[in-house]
Parts: structure tokens; sequence; C-alpha cells
């Protein structure tokens, strides 16, 4: 199971992704409360045999057509979840306790849909008697966070909107980070404030320059629009195919 860092068409592991599809990876389950064009193109290019996710879609550019292909075609398993109880599972597992209680969720069919799958209770809490949904922890595998800098260590900074990005390396089991640039250890430790992501919480960090391209890096690159329109209309018009050999495996 994966997650990634960013939100839908901003700072999300782009060249990270690539490289998944590259290697032919297969039977990933991803993981993300509104993922965008990551989620999309790996479900595309086939490395994914189930999604648990609250939405998916491009923001303002529309929704996600690879995902609704391939999941019209059934070649996909979809988990629908909450926006909410997708971040009460990351928060359960990175403070290490099995669920988290949530208000919100009961009277939805969602509710029904989870009470079987096993991964909501309705409970009673034990202090004034409220009816509350216990949320179970969500610990992906890995995590892979797109930031703007990060030491040799691993002491990571990401800038602007944080997203879910504090919660989710503390909830995985492995931490993967790619930034814009490598700083050096000095300037982390003389401006500690800075650090976002702990070195502890990281496995490996990467340099990747535009990693995030074409979604958003803040401070460093807005999402490139024109190409992600471009993608969608080689995805719209069945040319999802004609996309990877030109801009993933470079055959264009």
């Amino acid at each position: 199971m994966i997650t990634v860092s960013g939100l839908s068409i901003h700072r999300t592991p782009m060249e990270f992704i690539r490289e998944i599809v590259r290697k032919g990876v297969k039977n990933l389950t991803l993981v993300d409360r509104e993922p965008g064009m990551w989620f999309d193109l790996l479900v595309g290019a086939g490395c994914v045999k189930k999604v648990i996710f609250a939405m998916a879609g491009f923001e303002v550019l529309g929704l996600a057509p690879n995902f609704r292909r391939m999941v019209e075609a059934g070649k996909v398993e979809v988990e629908e979840n909450a926006c909410g109880a997708i971040i009460g599972g990351f928060r359960a597992a990175a403070m290490g306790v099995p669920f988290l209680p949530l208000y919100g969720l009961i009277g939805s069919d969602l509710m029904k849909i989870h009470e079987k799958i096993g991964d909501w209770k309705i409970i009673k809490s034990p202090f004034n008697g409220e009816t509350l949904v216990a949320v179970k922890a969500i610990q992906p595998d890995v995590t892979i966070i797109h930031a703007q800098q990060a030491d040799k260590y691993g002491n990571t900074r990401i800038l602007g909107p944080k997203y879910e990005d504090m919660i989710k390396p503390r909830a995985a089991k492995k931490v993967i980070v790619t930034v814009e640039e490598i700083v050096d250890h000095e300037k982390v430790l003389e401006e500690p404030e800075k650090t976002t992501l702990p070195y502890f919480y990281v496995d490996a960090v990467v340099k990747i320059p535009r990693g995030a391209y074409p979604t958003s890096c803040f401070g460093y690159y807005d999402a490139d629009l024109e190409h992600i329109k471009m993608y969608l209309d080689f995805s719209v018009k069945g040319k999802f195919q004609e996309y990877l050999e030109k801009y993933v495996f470079g055959k264009g």
C-alpha cells in the first residue's frame, strides 16, 4: 500500500511515479484522500489492483479519466472512503493507536459499506455515552513525499501548503523523500524551525529537480495546466498509451 504527498495537481512526486511505471510494477494498492494525476497515471498504466480514496480528480480540469475507464472495465478494485475517515486513519497510524473516534459518518451508505469491510465500527464514548465511529488505522507500506529541500540526512523542508504531509510519513512503515534541492546540513542546524519532517522519519532522500512536474511545487514552479490538459485529452480520446510512450518512456 502506498500514498504520496500533495493534493490533486499540487506537489505530488510525479517523476517517482513515472519511474514506477517504467519499472513495470504491478498489483499496487493506492490510498489517498484526494489523489489526482499520480493516481490516474498509475491506474491507467495497469500498475494498480486496488484503490482506497475519497475523491479523485484534477480540480477545475475535471475528473480522472483513466481511473474511470479502468474501474468501468472491472480492472481495479475500488474502496470508496470519506475525507475525514482517511485522514483519521492516517492520524491513528501516526499516533500508534489502532483507531481514532470520529463524528459525521453515521447515516451514510459508506457507514454500511465499511461496517461490512470491518474498518469502521460504531462505538459509545466511555465518558459521556456519545455515539462515535471508530476508524481503523491506515498504515501505508510506503509514503513518497516530494518536498522543496532536504539535507543529506533526510531533514526535510516542505514549503507552502502541507496537506496531509505531516501525517502520512509518520503513519507509514517506510518513507522516501524526493526533493528539488539538497541543502547543507549546517543550514538546517541554523534554521531548525524550517524542518517539517525530521531525518528519523525518512528512509531515503533522492534529489530530483522538477520532480513534481507537471504538478506544482510551491516556490519553485506552478502546475503546467497546458500539459495536464493535454494528458487529459490523450486519455479521453483513447490515446493514453501514446502519452505513456512519449512522456513516460521517452520514445516520442
